[in-house]
């Protein structure tokens, strides 16, 4: 996906070659699309499948990104966007009966979040004068 799909405001994150199926992590994906991002983080905590830790720790990326980065209030961050797409595959051999060996693929995803939310006010830069007093 070509990064023109998501709207350009807010601050994004991107979690790629995810050592999972992307139809497994866009399940957990979803129980948090739309939400903020303090309430995100509660669900995913709560969430007894693999896919929730990696879906996790893209959001904390992204809100640290947003805190660090671009000046957003962190308690005030929502998920614009949470995609998951699929990344290379790895093709791998399971041995068989009678000798033979049968392919399959161990598939990984990529995950992009993208959050938004309030800015704070800039800081005022401090003067050599205003310093020594």
């Amino acid at each position: 996906m070509t990064d023109k799909t998501v709207a350009s405001t807010g601050v994004k994150a991107v979690a790629k070659g995810v050592r999972m199926s992307p139809r497994k992590v866009g399940v957990v994906a979803a129980l948090v699309r739309g939400r903020s991002v303090a309430d995100a983080l509660v669900i995913l905590e709560h969430t007894p499948r693999r896919a929730a830790d990696p879906v996790r720790k893209a959001i904390e990326s992204a809100r640290a990104n947003a805190d660090h980065n671009h000046n957003y209030k962190a308690d005030t961050l929502q998920i614009v966007s949470i995609q998951v797409s699929p990344g290379p595959r790895f093709k791998r051999y399971r041995p068989a009966a009678h000798g033979r060996a049968l392919p399959f693929q161990r598939r990984t995803s990529h995950i992009r979040v993208v959050v938004d939310g309030e800015k704070r006010a800039p800081k005022k830069p401090v003067t050599k004068k205003e310093e020594a007093k």
